[in-house]
């Protein structure tokens, strides 16, 4: 039987630290986070160690479950001890469970730790206080959001406990292991792209990149409005799939000059045209053995398409001005807020690429579509500008607009909130919303008067409105595809 188990929560640096100084009292100690939620259900199943010291992270959750949970360990001879900074919700203590320590105070939890364990976290306050400059506890401070990241996106578990063992023995940076600093970096490159919520909508993305993700030979088109997170989207796709440590290279096809994309694509030979002063190597070529990300995809020009199409049929290109051929092997995702079947039919995507890219379709919602994550997103800005949450009254203000921007443009407006200093989002908003109507283009257009006229008119906004998706269009508009179709066909 091991000898002890410390649970701590996330998010916050004073757990992290908390949790250090235990493991100064429990030095061979397990360490794991916890959420509040998941708390009965984890003691459910725990065995093997001899005492369980639960810091900071409350007693609720499934209160009938947590309480079974209890009584299961006293019969073992488990011994737990509670440590909080607050007292503990009426009622939800067993009274008969004996092998039960609570410990309360008012201070730091890191300091309320120190307390119960003699141990001394003068040392770690600096790191606990989250609005500390010293760069040591910065550094401290990176790398526990570092192992909170890969275990949110990777289930890695056991980082946030190496990391906290590192806190509480005051390693330096060159105590870390390699991994570690890989982490960091990973952290630093992707912790600001992550898919946050948990709403049906978010669940199901996120079960749909676990699954497609490790399938690496399959070519995936992801499909969403500008601003919902298309290019988090495929990060994960690769960062969850055996070539997370291979490149990832993305390419905005909207952002070159169109006589400039096969330079771009396969790179050039020196003097292969005018101005090609050195060897340049294309994006497939850099992205060899990895995966590479094109957005905007429909924007492609249909000469483009094809000089795209040609490297997809045999995995094989030659440079601008070369003769060699060089043999590619990439993951290819590409992107797009685009119908591209309509182009395809429209004549404006060519229906053989179509097919190659079309393997593996995701859809990203719009915000609109989960409108309970903006909790989550516009507190999870807040916190890392401010260190604080939102006002539940400032929160609800958010939920009212629409966002055709999506999260980019819930994040543009946070900003110019936290810029401001605008804690008024009731006026924050009613701005936003008169800039965003001067900005969008006067269609001309004014209802006719004859029935049918208007109604061909109507389901032509609808239409545009949902990206020229004909399922969504029917669905909003409450009618069947067919008779959206009749109506766009229809002069």
């Amino acid at each position: 039987m091991k000898e002890t188990l410390i649970v701590t929560g996330w998010g916050h640096f004073d757990y992290a630290c908390a949790a250090a100084v235990a493991l100064r009292r429990w030095k061979d100690a397990d360490v794991c986070g916890m959420s509040t939620r998941r708390l009965p259900e984890f003691l459910s199943e725990v065995s093997g160690y001899e005492t369980i010291a639960i810091l900071g992270v409350s007693l609720a959750g499934n209160p009938d479950l947590l309480r079974r949970s209890l009584e299961k360990l006293a019969k073992r001879g488990t011994r737990i001890a509670w440590i909080s900074a607050m007292p503990a919700p009426e009622g939800v203590l067993p009274e008969d469970c004996s092998n039960i320590e609570t410990f309360v105070g008012d201070d730091y939890l890191a300091c309320v730790t120190a307390d119960y364990c003699k141990e001394p976290c003068d040392d770690l306050l600096p790191v606990a206080d989250e609005k500390t400059r010293k760069p040591a506890a910065k550094q401290y401070q990176l790398l526990l959001e570092a192992a909170m990241y890969a275990y949110r996106n990777y289930q890695d578990e056991r980082s946030y406990g190496d990391a906290i063992r590192h806190l509480a023995n005051r390693d330096p940076e060159s105590r870390w292991s390699a991994s570690e600093h890989q982490l960091v970096e990973h952290y630093k490159r992707y912790g600001d792209r992550e898919i946050v919520g948990k709403s049906a909508a978010m669940e199901e993305l996120r079960e749909r990149i676990n699954i497609i993700a490790p399938h690496i030979h399959a070519r995936v088109l992801i499909y969403g409005e500008s601003g919902t997170g298309k290019e988090t989207v495929a990060q994960q796709l690769h960062n969850k799939s055996p070539l997370r440590g291979e490149p990832l290279i993305a390419f905005n096809c909207a952002s070159v000059n169109p006589n400039l994309l096969e330079s771009r694509f396969f790179g050039h030979e020196k003097g292969a045209f005018t101005g090609a002063n050195e060897k340049h190597i294309g994006l497939f070529e850099r992205a060899n053995g990895g995966t590479l990300f094109l957005d905007e995809v429909g924007e492609l020009p249909l000469e483009a398409q094809g000089i795209l199409l040609r490297v997809l049929e045999g995995n094989r290109f030659t440079r601008m001005g070369g003769v060699q051929e060089i043999e590619t092997n990439v993951r290819l995702v590409t992107a797009t807020n685009r119908d591209l079947a309509a182009m395809v039919r429209e004549g404006k995507f060519r229906e053989d690429l179509f097919y190659r890219l079309n393997v593996i379709q995701m859809r990203v919602p719009p915000l609109r579509e989960h409108k309970s994550d903006i909790e989550q997103i516009a507190n999870g800005y807040w916190l890392k500008q401010h260190r604080r949450r939102l006002e539940p009254e400032q929160i609800e203000i958010l939920k009212t607009y629409d966002y055709p921007g999506n999260v980019r443009e819930l994040r543009n407006l946070l900003e110019r909130a936290s810029v401001l200093g605008e804690s008024d989002f009731g006026k924050l908003l009613f701005e936003h919303k008169q800039m965003m109507e001067k900005l969008a283009p006067k269609t001309g257009e004014d209802l006719p008067d004859e029935l049918d006229a208007a109604i061909r008119l109507h389901v032509r906004r609808i239409y545009e409105k949902y990206n020229q998706n004909l399922t969504r269009a029917a669905e909003a508009l409450k009618t069947a595809r067919n008779t959206v179709r009749k109506y766009l066909e229809e002069k």
